[in-house]
């Protein structure tokens, strides 16, 4: 059966633990190998490639050597003779994993998850995405820094190369459902730019979160011509205009305004698609909890100034979603030393997300809670144990006592909170790197190490 006929009946059965089995089970590989090439058996084959790597972006560790490592003894604890702990077939074998592969497997778990959550869950029967950008590090080769460059005040050799990534999200269970990468700088380098690649994943009657970013006329545009509605911070080009006064009064700090199209056609835009833009457009703006915010849902009596600012206060979600991506699974800092293969190590990043994303899904249908309630990291932590103690069975019962151990850790609700961006825990005393390492390394080996400070 195709998987999404799979999904589809476990929608109809309201079996709880069916969609486990579709993403981590046997039906996994089924998709994984429809995505493979041809290829020949090796030491590592694709599938155990695949999941080696998986089990490389959750562990704390995160080296190539303590995966092939634990391959190895699971290998001799079977029964069969000791192979090579050299890490070179395994490098090799991720090298012939094509990207497409990691992407689409990506992409098509976010999908899955989204299509089974209960209706429920939705901002008043609608689905919600959240859109953000954020930057990461890369391992500082000549290779990396060629295609993702360092910022500009950094001097050279000093810095590491960096890479934006723009992530669509799904407010209610979580899930990644695409994401896009560009180098911070030169053209089509800005969130705006990934946000319009990602568009298609968009469906009629999605509702959009974002910051001030996104609050541009033309994405105002497209969203309406795709049947797909917004709430954004308003853009600091147009807070300092913003007067009250105008426009058709709604409520207390509620209007409805009208924008003119901008004068000038945007570099990325074609003069065709320039003129198709209507020449105004109307859309909300109103004031609430200290923001100034903008939305294409122009109905007060439908959508109230309190639900919409209940609703965008649910956007911060995004950013704990990130931060669980870079810090909680290690995405901050990419390792590979290459382009090609640093956004394959991306992408496994982001895959390892969405199964761990499903399997909070799973248990709060269980436990009849919101994904959302549920800690990302207890849930990490319970799968690298599950994982290690060689638990992974696919017997219903032993599932449904993960999924039950996941659901017994609830974050708290905590709106409004306020925390300093501070370390109360002091660094190791060691200088900054001033210089190339190079140079650093012929100076200690003139003058000895440096004092340490403090």
């Amino acid at each position: 059966m195709h998987v999404s006929k799979r999904v589809s009946h476990w929608a109809r059965n309201t079996d709880p633990h069916a969609m486990f089995n579709i993403l981590t089970g046997p039906q996994l590989f089924d998709c994984v190998e429809s995505l493979l090439p041809e290829h020949r058996e090796r030491s590592f084959p694709p599938t155990q490639t695949l999941s080696m790597f998986l089990t490389q972006a959750l562990s704390g560790d995160g080296s190539c050597q303590s995966v092939v490592n634990e391959a190895m003894i699971k290998h001799v604890l079977s029964g069969n003779t000791p192979g090579k702990t050299n890490t070179g077939a395994y490098c090799k074998a991720r090298k012939r994993l094509p990207l497409q592969m990691l992407s689409s497997l990506a992409r098509h778990t976010g999908t899955l998850i989204t299509r089974s959550t209960p209706a429920q869950w939705r901002w008043r029967g609608r689905p919600v995405r959240l859109v953000d950008g954020s930057t990461l590090t890369m391992a500082d080769t000549e290779q990396n820094q060629a295609l993702y460059p360092q910022p500009r005040s950094q001097k050279v050799g000093l810095g590491f190369p960096q890479c934006r990534v723009v992530a669509l999200l799904c407010f209610e269970s979580g899930a990644l459902l695409n994401a896009a990468t560009a180098p911070c700088k030169g053209k089509g380098s800005d969130e705006q730019t990934l946000l319009r690649s990602m568009l298609d994943t968009l469906n009629r009657d999605d509702l959009l979160l974002g910051d001030a970013f996104y609050a541009t006329y033309f994405l105002y545009c497209e969203l309406l011509r795709r049947g797909i509605d917004g709430v954004f911070e308003q853009h600091g080009s147009r807070k300092r205009s913003t007067d009250f006064r105008s426009g058709e009064k709604l409520g207390a700090r509620d209007h409805l305004i009208v924008i003119n199209k901008p004068k000038r056609k945007p570099d990325w835009m074609s003069q065709h698609d320039y003129e198709r833009a209507p020449e105004t457009l109307k859309v909300r703006e109103f004031k609430a909890g200290g923001k100034i915010m903008v939305t294409t849902l122009l109905c007060a009596n439908e959508t109230s100034k309190d639900a919409l600012k209940k609703l965008f206060r649910s956007r911060w979600n995004v950013e704990l979603d990130l931060r669980n991506m870079k810090s909680t699974l290690g995405m901050e800092h990419l390792r590979c030393k290459t382009p090609e293969m640093a956004i394959k190590e991306l992408w496994v990043y982001l895959l390892a997300y969405n199964l761990i994303r499903m399997l909070m899904a799973q248990s709060a249908l269980l436990a009849d809670q919101l994904p959302r309630q549920l800690s990302f990291k207890h849930t990490v932590q319970l799968c690298l144990a599950w994982h290690q103690h060689g638990a992974g069975t696919y017997d219903r019962v032993a599932i449904a006592q993960l999924l039950l151990l996941i659901a017994q850790r609830r974050v708290g609700l905590r709106p409004g909170r306020v925390e300093p961006r501070a370390l109360k825990r002091r660094l190791k005393p060691f200088p900054m790197l001033t210089q190339t390492r190079q140079l650093a390394r012929l100076d200690v080996l003139k003058n000895g190490q440096p004092k340490k400070q403090g």
